[in-house]
C-alpha cells in the first residue's frame, strides 16, 4: 500500500464505534506522533482494544461492529473502502494479549507473512528472519534451534516471536494489545526492554492496565473512560499534572 509520507501524525476524527447499537468509541478526536510509544490506558472495557483494533481494521472481521469517522494517516482515511484491509495490516501489525504463534516451527512462524509477500529465495527470507528476530531480542536464544517447534519456546519467547512475525513484514505501526498481561515479571522486563528498542524503528500504540509500565515506557498517554477520550497528552505531563480530575484519580488507584 503506496502512502504519502509528507504527515507524520496519525489523526482520528470523529470516530465512533458501535457494536450492533452499544458505543464502544464516542466521537473520539486524536493526534498520535508517528514515532516513540503511545499508551492507551483506562479502565476494563473503556474501549481501548476497540479503539486499538480501528487502526489495522481488525474490527471489520466483527460482522456487528460499525464505525464512523476518520483516521487519517499518511494522505489516506484507514476505514475508507478504497483501503485493502488485508495490505493495511502489512503496514499496522498487531501483538496480541497472548502469544499467538503458529503449529509450525521457529522459522516458518517467522517467514509466514513473508511468503505471503512473494518472498521465496532462502537467503532472503534466512537475511529477514535473522533481523527480525534480533530486532525481537529472540536471535541469540533461538539461532541453534529455528527448526525447533514454535511451541517449545516459553511463553515470553512466544510472545517475542510473535514481534518478530509483526516485524518481519516491515511496519511503520505495531499494535500491541496488552502484551505483557500473560507472562511474568522477568518475561514483561524483556517486552519492556524491547519496546524501547523499537521505538527509533516503529510507532508502537499499547494497550495497558499497568499504570506503572505506562509511564516507564510511552511517551505519550491517552485516558479513555466509558468509550470517551478524557485527555490525552505527554505521559511525564499526564502522570504528574493531568488537566481532568477523573484522569488523576484513575492513575492513582482512586477508582477502576
Amino acid at each position: 500500500m503506496v502512502m504519502s509520507t509528507e504527515n507524520n501524525t496519525i489523526s482520528v476524527k470523529d470516530l465512533t464505534i458501535k457494536y450492533a447499537e452499544k458505543e464502544a468509541i464516542i466521537s473520539v478526536n486524536l493526534d498520535i506522533q508517528e514515532s516513540g510509544v503511545t499508551a492507551f490506558i483506562g479502565p476494563s472495557g473503556c474501549g481501548k482494544s476497540t479503539l486499538l483494533r480501528a487502526f489495522n481494521r481488525m474490527n471489520d472481521e466483527i460482522p456487528t461492529c460499525s464505525m464512523i469517522g476518520e483516521i487519517e494517516w499518511r494522505g489516506k482515511n484507514l476505514l475508507s473502502d478504497e483501503i485493502d484491509p488485508v495490505l493495511l495490516r502489512r503496514a499496522v501489525s498487531m501483538v496480541f494479549q497472548k502469544p499467538n504463534v503458529f503449529p509450525t516451527s521457529i522459522y516458518e512462524n517467522v517467514a509466514f507473512g513473508l511468503r505471503i509477500q512473494g518472498i521465496k529465495h532462502k537467503s532472503k527470507l534466512d537475511e529477514i528472519i535473522e533481523e527480525s528476530l534480533r530486532d525481537a531480542f529472540l536471535w541469540d536464544e533461538v539461532k541453534e534451534r529455528l527448526e525447533d517447534d514454535a511451541y517449545s519456546l516459553s511463553g515470553g519467547q512466544q510472545q517475542r516471536l510473535c514481534i518478530a512475525r509483526a516485524l518481519a513484514t516491515k511496519p511503520s505501526i505495531l499494535l500491541m494489545d496488552e502484551p505483557t498481561s500473560a507472562l511474568d515479571p522477568i518475561a514483561t522486563a524483556k517486552i519492556e526492554e524491547l519496546i524501547q528498542a523499537l521505538r527509533e524503528k516503529v510507532t508502537v500504540v499499547i494497550v495497558t492496565h499497568s499504570m506503572s509500565q505506562a509511564a516507564r515506557i510511552s511517551d505519550q498517554t491517552v485516558f479513555l473512560y466509558m468509550g470517551e477520550l478524557i485527555e490525552a497528552g505527554e505521559t511525564k505531563k499526564i502522570f504528574s499534572e493531568p488537566e481532568k480530575e477523573l484522569t488523576g484519580q484513575y492513575i492513582t488507584g482512586r477508582f477502576g
